[in-house]
């Protein structure tokens, strides 16, 4: 697979990014949110491109590890009490830039959403997936 998918904004060498870095390693890099309903917020994203995390090498896992731990460093200052992460993989999981990307959100006592993780998602009322 390639390292850099044209047009692809997380790309690097593609320089489509409207903001920079927070850090970058080998492997990785961090970009904080530009989203205004979630200001404190980041995601990890590999240097290699690859759609999902389903394509990460065994290296790109390895290296994983140390990009999550400087990504929670960073936030550090804000004093979280908690973190939510999630990958959005395909389309239907509410992907939209086709370049993996783990979204990393720092959780506070009080905040409205306090005690509701990802798997609210999971329970819409009668649904079922098809067997």
């Amino acid at each position: 697979m390639s390292t850099v998918e044209p047009g692809c904004r997380f790309c690097l060498a593609n320089a489509l990014l409207i903001d920079k870095p927070i850090f970058q390693s080998d492997a990785f890099y961090m970009l904080g949110s530009i989203d205004p309903m979630v200001p404190i917020a980041g995601m990890v994203i590999p240097r290699r491109h690859s759609q999902t995390p389903f394509e990460f090498t065994d290296a790109e896992w390895s290296a994983f590890g140390a990009a999550l731990a400087m990504a929670k460093n960073h936030f550090a200052s804000h004093d979280p009490d908690g973190f939510s992460l999630g990958w959005n993989v395909g389309a239907v999981a509410g992907q939209h830039v086709f370049h993996a990307h783990l979204h990393i959100i720092p959780r506070f006592k009080g905040e409205p959403n306090a005690g509701v993780g990802i798997r609210r998602i999971m329970r819409t009322p009668d649904w079922k997936p098809d067997a």
